[in-house]
């Protein structure tokens, strides 16, 4: 339910034109839904999409990496616990769980 949550407020501001809300929206949804493929490429299309709104070429290329090392990711298990999801963060980066996430992610209630 939070992951759903998460991606319908980003993908509100992303209709609304408003990338850095929908940015900040999808790095939650993506510490929430990267221990699934499939919500977790999802994100990553949608923080492409946010990227490419807000003329940012780093992130751009962050997610296109991302997009690639997130099958690999998941066949070797190894996915850093609690990462946000952007460029400004290592994709190999563990990082700590906010309190509300942390008690999400331990009742599996996404």
């Amino acid at each position: 339910m939070a992951f759903v949550a998460a991606m319908a407020e980003a993908r509100h501001h992303l209709a609304a034109a408003q990338p850095m809300p929908a940015m900040r929206s999808l790095q939650r949804a993506h510490v929430l839904g990267q221990r699934d493929i499939g919500p977790h490429l999802r994100v990553h299309l949608l923080m492409l999409r946010a990227a490419w709104a807000l003329r940012d070429g780093r992130e751009l290329r962050g997610q296109l990496l991302r997009l690639v090392l997130t099958p690999i990711g998941h066949l070797s298990g190894r996915l850093p616990l609690g990462n946000i999801g952007t460029s400004d963060v290592s994709p190999f980066e563990p990082m700590a769980l906010p309190p509300d996430m942390a008690h999400l992610l331990n009742d599996d209630k996404l």
